[in-house]
């Protein structure tokens, strides 16, 4: 499991990197290594509103469908439309394979930090 100490994570697994009042949302390394190969990306549209802990689009794997929940409340203002086309960029890096940007954030109390992130999904795992 790969973890980059700068991002914040949720216990949805999803991972945001914060720049002031911004923010960039994507699917954190181990989420994409439980579903397997991603095949199909279901994302909101540009000026879609997104609420902490609701769904704001799905990915479909090889395994199953699954939700993906923002992290955040706030307004997209773009989306990673090269998704949409290759899916698989996802677990080639998760990274740098965001979903959304989001402005306006708010609601950012229940972010984890790495380490915490870490021990979340360890203790998931017993």
């Amino acid at each position: 499991m790969i973890l980059k100490e700068e991002l914040k994570y949720s216990k949805s697994h999803e991972w945001i990197a914060l720049d002031g009042d911004t923010a960039v949302v994507g699917l954190t390394d181990y989420a994409q290594s439980e579903l397997g190969d991603l095949v199909f990306v279901n994302l909101p549209e540009v000026g879609d509103t997104v609420e902490a802990g609701e769904v704001f689009g799905d990915v479909e794997s090889v395994k199953a469908v699954s939700d993906v929940y923002s992290p955040v409340t706030g307004e997209v203002t773009e989306i990673n439309e090269e998704l949409l086309d290759a899916p698989e960029l996802v677990n080639d890096d998760a990274y740098k394979a965001w979903f959304i940007k989001v402005k306006d954030v708010s609601a950012t109390e229940e972010l984890l930090t790495a380490d915490e992130y870490k021990a979340f999904v360890e203790s998931e795992q017993e």
